[in-house]
């Protein structure tokens, strides 16, 4: 099958296979993320070119042949670097679907931040190609999709999740975080709710998702407005919605966290 050229900065979504989203960026020199991260399990190649990627930890160069992993809450960001040229295609999946491929109980994370094995980059690449085929049918993409997972699974180390420690006081804090993300939070108010001293919750909340609760909250505001676009609302009652002051704010911040602006994420 020959390759569809690159769009300049193209989404792709099926109602049919909700559990499954993708972007491709021809030229990514001007796709510059702020720290953010996502619900779902995101994983994607680098095509051409070099940037800078950070996950946890994780500070490093990639290039192209990389294929690069972030688990659902993982903080991360890449970004170009200076004037070098380069461009990827990102995969965001359910992690609910993901676990029920595998038949576990809930998704494992991942240990890899990055790999460089060439026959998961190119079985990656091939399912991009598949779900950007305009022709393709739906079932066509799912199977392809199952069937690059199920080797993933074999090909790759994940972690049991009972090995990952979890403070039930912090993770009250992000529910409480994410369920009431539209309205005015105070610190006070949250670290209420986790039983935790507000000067405690702000240490350990960004040790345990890379952020401050009040990034967290903007990120998830994102995630909501990333939500409500796809539904077909209008940007500013979206932006309003969300909890921001107007459209223009709205718009600054979305760029930031999506690289691209809400109005262009809309249309794939």
């Amino acid at each position: 099958m020959s390759r569809r050229p690159f769009d300049p900065h193209h989404f792709w979504r099926d109602q049919a296979l909700p559990f499954l989203e993708a972007r491709q960026v021809a030229d990514g020199r001007n796709a510059c993320y702020g720290l953010h991260s996502h619900r779902t399990f995101s994983i994607g190649v680098v095509s051409t070119g070099r940037s800078s990627y950070r996950n946890g930890r994780l500070r490093d160069e990639i290039k192209a042949g990389t294929v690069v992993l972030v688990n659902p809450e993982e903080a991360h960001a890449c970004n170009p670097l200076k004037g070098s040229p380069w461009a990827y295609r990102m995969l965001y999946v359910d992690p609910a679907w993901l676990s029920d491929q595998s038949e576990s109980a809930e998704f494992r994370p991942y240990a890899a931040a990055a790999s460089d094995d060439p026959d998961v980059y190119r079985r990656l690449d091939g399912l991009f190609d598949v779900l950007f085929d305009a022709n393709a049918e739906a079932l066509a993409k799912d199977c392809a999709a199952t069937a690059f997972f199920a080797g993933l699974h074999d090909r790759l180390e994940r972690i049991d999740g009972r090995v990952i420690a979890a403070n039930p006081n912090l993770a009250r804090a992000a529910a409480f975080i994410s369920d009431n993300c539209t309205r005015r939070l105070r610190l006070t108010e949250i670290a209420d709710i986790s039983g935790l001293s507000p000067s405690y919750l702000v240490r350990a909340f960004k040790v345990r998702y890379g952020m401050t609760p009040h990034a967290y909250q903007v990120n998830r505001r994102i995630q909501f407005g990333q939500s409500e676009l796809r539904r077909g609302r209008p940007i500013v009652d979206v932006a309003l919605s969300a909890g921001f002051a107007d459209q223009a704010h709205f718009q600054r911040v979305f760029k930031r966290h999506v690289a691209t602006t809400p109005r262009r994420y809309a249309q794939p």
